[in-house]
């Protein structure tokens, strides 16, 4: 049953990125659009039904096999020595960058200074640490999930923290595609636990996007950074003006006074 359902996944994924509706799919089949819909919902297709579904895509069913075997191989984070490994070598951390933002060997190697037997080395070393696979051809299958990140406070974003941070807010965010909002609140637990969820989803949504357009022309696709954080926080200079614990009677309490 597992294995139907990833073949269903693959085939759901292949009629996205083919912009394939389950309208079109319909019609394909002489089908009503409803019953389409609760086919792939219900994951009850019939041998014949789902072969039809392909040949009107396009697709083989072996590729679909394929994508649902490198589909249940992906990672939804690297190791602490691997992301050592990748923030040590700024070229490694470039092709590691690249491949998740979906770029070809060609486009590797018409933007970036790199040699084309350097950047094979390059992605033969990702493709050691299974962060993709390198095909023939030089093709390039990431293998990491949608819901790949770098671990929290890891090599990666310790790397952001100390060099990338001050150039990211180095802008006014008032041009086009930019937007920073700093948000000041007094919130319940509860409250925070539902706009953490609310703020997940929009990574969610980020991530989402990026594998929309990822059939778009390079030139068409543009790098963005979203940066999301929430936490308890008041600024130091805030915290040194905050009243001290009241003093109990018969308790002599010895307070630090701000100097004039």
């Amino acid at each position: 049953m597992a294995q139907t359902s990833s073949l269903v996944e693959a085939l759901k994924r292949e009629l996205k990125a083919r912009a394939i509706t389950y309208a079109q799919v319909a019609r394909a089949i002489a089908m009503s659009e409803a019953s389409v819909k609760r086919m792939f919902s219900q994951e009850s297709f019939t041998l014949k039904r789902f072969d039809e579904i392909c040949q009107f895509a396009k697709v083989e069913i072996s590729d679909l096999a394929r994508a649902a075997e490198t589909k249940q191989r992906e990672i939804s984070q690297l190791t602490l020595e691997q992301e050592r490994e990748i923030v040590g070598n700024r070229k490694l951390f470039l092709t590691a960058v690249c491949a998740l933002n979906h770029f070809t060997f060609e486009q590797i190697l018409e933007t970036y200074d790199l040699t084309e037997a350097e950047l094979v080395r390059l992605l033969a070393r990702l493709d050691k640490l299974k962060f993709i696979e390198l095909a023939p051809g030089n093709r390039l299958r990431l293998l990491v999930s949608r819901t790949f990140a770098w671990l929290p406070d890891g090599p990666i974003q310790q790397f952001f923290k100390s060099q990338a941070q001050h150039e990211f807010f180095r802008s006014r965010f008032d041009r086009e595609g930019e937007l920073m909002l700093f948000v000041n609140s007094m919130l319940s637990k509860g409250s925070a636990a539902t706009l953490i969820e609310r703020l997940k989803q929009v990574a969610n949504e980020c991530s989402a996007l990026h594998n929309d357009d990822v059939r778009l022309p390079l030139d068409k696709r543009f790098g963005h950074s979203l940066l999301v954080a929430i936490r308890p926080w008041n600024m130091q200079a805030f915290r040194e003006l905050e009243r001290g614990p009241a003093p109990v009677a018969g308790v002599q309490v010895r307070r630090n006074v701000l100097k004039k």
